[in-house]
């Protein structure tokens, strides 16, 4: 059974958001998403090449009153 864990960097500047989805995605088993709250807007950019780079699923990206939210599902 997959789970949905919400990682909160918000206040984190690069590369601390990122630093902090990754200490949670070691701990993630395969099929868990977790949602990403960042207030650095590189995290836009930083998270999808991250996952891309190391074969995760990139879900999505929004930005809401200056928070962004992205969400990553484990897949190896």
């Amino acid at each position: 059974m997959s789970e949905k864990r919400v990682v909160d960097a918000r206040g984190s500047f690069c590369p601390g958001p990122l630093m902090e989805l990754i200490g949670w995605m070691k701990m993630a088993q395969v099929g868990d998403e977790l949602e990403l709250l960042s207030t650095d807007k590189g995290s836009v950019s930083d998270v999808p090449e991250w996952v891309k780079k190391v074969g995760h699923e990139f879900l999505g990206a929004r930005e809401e009153s200056g928070v962004w939210h992205l969400t990553v599902k484990k897949a190896k």
